[in-house]
């Protein structure tokens, strides 16, 4: 289930986004007073942070998080918590509170039920999931072929995921695939013909773990709204 928008270049992909964010995200404060947003690392997503940033909102009230995040401190350059702190927390933004995955243990697997504590404070169902792919397919830490574990839970849907990807560097910590589509907003963010025909290619059926992605278009939960631009 998705609604594929494109866009003339990336200003107005992240204006389009950045507009339909916050949308969400006053619903859920004036419906129950608080919001929640999930959002992806790295270099795509910088222009649109900039622009969340700089948008008049109760930010007081909107708490953030990250879809996955690498098994780094976040003084380190590959932090996700670290690219949302320097572009998104800023400006009107910085009143937003910030629940980052990462603890300082040597690997993910043992902060597993930390994390998903921390995580279980947030309003669910999620005011908005933003979410990036790779040319592999995969999205937040969702790798094809990868080595993963589920933190300790009472249910048989955690929120929270152990991953050791076989091609990327660094172990992760990941939502689950049930709990990103927890979510009233579920956006697909992403740039370059190169991924468009990987998404061409993770809409054809297949199995799921071979583009991980296929676990956003292939459900009939919540739609998945594409924002691409070449």
């Amino acid at each position: 289930m998705i609604e594929l928008q494109r866009f003339a270049d990336t200003a107005a992909l992240d204006a389009a986004l950045a507009e339909a964010i916050v949308q969400s995200l006053r619903e859920g404060i004036y419906q129950r007073g608080a919001a929640s947003l999930v959002v992806s690392g790295g270099r795509t997503p910088r222009g649109l942070f900039a622009r969340l940033a700089a948008a008049p909102l109760a930010w007081d009230r909107v708490t953030i998080t990250l879809a996955d995040e690498r098994w780094v401190a976040e003084d380190h350059p590959d932090s996700n918590a670290r690219s949302v702190r320097e572009t998104l927390l800023r400006d009107h933004a910085a009143q937003a509170r910030f629940v980052p995955l990462y603890r300082d243990t040597a690997e993910p697997w043992s902060a597993l039920a930390a994390s998903a504590a921390a995580l279980a404070a947030l309003p669910r169902p999620f005011d908005a999931v933003v979410l990036g792919m790779g040319e592999d397919g995969h999205t937040a830490s969702l790798f094809p072929a990868a080595d993963t574990a589920p933190a300790p839970s009472d249910t048989a849907t955690p929120d929270l995921i152990g991953v050791r990807p076989t091609r990327a560097p660094h172990d992760r910590i990941s939502l689950s695939p049930s709990a990103l589509l927890d979510t009233r907003l579920l956006a697909l963010h992403f740039t370059g013909a190169a991924k468009w025909s990987v998404l061409c290619e993770a809409l054809k059926p297949g199995p799921l773990g071979q583009y991980p992605v296929r676990n956003l278009l292939q459900q009939e939960e919540v739609p998945c709204r594409v924002f691409w631009t070449a």
